[in-house]
């Protein structure tokens, strides 16, 4: 297969100058799909080099009990799947790298990467499994209380809150994990939910409404936080924009936001094709990327399963997309 020269941006980054690294196959993040890609990858002699990002693992290390992915019977943590992937791609002569990709040139192939502003990669193939960031609703009390109250993962403070009383935000299956995960710990959670209903699957909505310390407040929205120094309490606007429109006062120690997710797309928006919420648009039925030679998996391609098991397969995929790529080159 020829390679046609790309001139996407006219104002691609400046790529540092100095040693330039040469490589098959360079996987930029990690998670279920960035780890089998490099299984995959590593497997079929590419020799794959891993950029793990600010999270390594992704945020499954974020996650206690995982209970969905097969091979697993009586559960996993996730930081525990996360570290069996790992070891199972360096098993196979994966080089993992903590770093983090700031800028891309895809206008040119092979392809450049530059890890921390400095190092250069020239990659012949480059798979993206960058993920998904947590979004907050937007409010100045929210930003007030960041860290003071205010999480948008609550397995990972959680703990913080043993006893007392919480509240989750969202109403989609995030939100009922992270309420039904806090309502172990806590004395009570309630989960404000702007609809007069669950979003989230049917098995996630039982186990929500079985946990006898959840409180849901449907058609509830968050107007305020308040608290001396800490999160104390919130103030809710129950049926805005009704005739029945009323102001509701919870107190909690806690505010977890579970609303959704912003893909990691940025850096490489100037070269991908993405949706109007940025998540990487590919071929069906396949990673492919309007650039040849660049794949997609995982949460940054996915705005609907955004499961374990999805990424993983479609790290599979990208892997396999990516030695076929190489091949018909040959």
């Amino acid at each position: 297969m020829e390679f046609k020269s790309m001139n996407l941006n006219e104002n691609a980054p400046k790529i540092p100058e100095g040693d330039v690294e040469k490589i098959k196959c360079l996987i930029v993040g990690s998670g279920p799909a960035g780890y089998t890609a490099a299984i995959y990858a590593a497997r079929a002699n590419l020799n794959p080099v891993v950029i793990e990002g600010l999270q390594p693992g992704g945020q499954l290390t974020t996650t206690t009990e995982v209970d969905n992915f097969p091979g697993y019977p009586e559960g996993i943590t996730g930081p525990d799947m996360m570290a069996d992937l790992k070891k199972q791609a360096e098993r196979f002569g994966t080089d993992c790298r903590w770093g983090l990709v700031t800028a891309v040139d895809f206008s040119v192939y092979p392809h450049k990467v530059v890890v921390d502003e400095k190092k250069v990669i020239e990659a012949e193939t480059v798979i993206l499994a960058t993920g998904a960031t947590a979004k907050y609703l937007g409010f100045p009390t929210e930003e007030k209380y960041m860290g003071s109250g205010v999480s948008a993962c609550a397995t990972c403070d959680g703990f913080f809150y043993r006893g007392k009383d919480v509240a989750v935000v969202g109403g989609g299956d995030t939100a009922a994990e992270e309420a039904t995960y806090l309502a172990g710990l806590c004395n009570k959670v309630y989960l404000i939910v702007r609809k007069p209903f669950l979003r989230a699957s049917k098995a996630m909505q039982d186990r929500v409404f079985k946990t006898k310390n959840i409180e849901l407040l449907f058609e509830h929205n968050t107007k305020e936080l308040y608290g001396d120094g800490v999160v104390e309490g919130a103030k809710l606007i129950k049926r805005m924009g009704e005739e029945d429109e009323s102001e509701v006062d919870i107190k909690i120690d806690g505010f977890f936001v579970a609303i959704g997710h912003t893909p990691n797309s940025k850096v490489f928006a100037d070269y991908l094709k993405t949706d109007d919420q940025g998540y990487v648009i590919t071929e069906p039925d396949s990673t492919k990327t309007n650039v040849p030679g660049v794949f997609a998996s995982g949460d940054l391609k996915d705005p609907h399963y955004r499961q374990a098991i999805t990424s993983a397969g479609s790290g599979c995929m990208a892997a396999m997309d990516a030695e076929r790529f190489l091949a018909e080159r040959e």
